[in-house]
């Protein structure tokens, strides 16, 4: 029986991709292009494979990603430099002139 009209997709197209190792509708589709097209067989495909894809293992607890700490005494690349002591402090863009009427 035809499971995705738009490909011509068959249930049994569908459980051979499972056997292959697809487990989702997505990688039913990416193999197939079942459920791309209308949408309406997704739901189909996913109750022919009926069962959880197999988990990936966790990552291990001492394998933390690096994280890049700045240096306390560096300023950050986006940060404008305070005014030295006396300097006159910068002041806001000046306010935009209302746009002429057409």
């Amino acid at each position: 029986m035809y499971v995705c009209s738009c490909f011509g997709i068959t249930e049994d197209q569908v459980r051979e991709h499972a056997a292959a190792g697809a487990c989702t509708p997505r990688q039913i589709a990416a193999t197939s292009g079942a459920g791309t097209d209308c949408g309406s067989c997704v739901r189909r495909i996913q109750g022919l494979l009926g069962r959880p894809c197999p988990r990936r293992e966790p990552a291990t607890a001492t394998a933390t990603p690096e994280r890049h700490t700045p240096d306390s005494a560096a300023a950050p690349p986006t940060a404008r430099p305070l005014p030295a002591a006396g300097a006159p402090a910068l002041s806001p863009l000046p306010p935009r002139a209302p746009a002429a009427a057409v």
